[in-house]
């Protein structure tokens, strides 16, 4: 039922599961999905910072060339 740290269950597996245990499962899926979305979040200012600054280089650099 996992692959590669990815929970993967198909239609036969899901049919027999009992209700409890299915919500268990989307309750699951849903905080490893809002854990993930935070972890890519973090990233977010870091790397608009790098952008930043390599983008005015960049464009500093054009600016002399002119």
């Amino acid at each position: 039922m996992a692959a590669k740290g990815f929970l993967v269950v198909d239609e036969k597996d899901w049919s027999e599961l009992a209700a409890e245990r299915r919500d268990w499962l989307i309750f699951n899926t849903l905080k490893s999905m809002d854990d993930r979305l935070k972890s890519l979040e973090s990233w977010n200012k870091p790397l608009s910072v790098v952008g930043g600054v390599l983008g005015g280089f960049l464009a500093a650099i054009g600016l002399r060339m002119l």
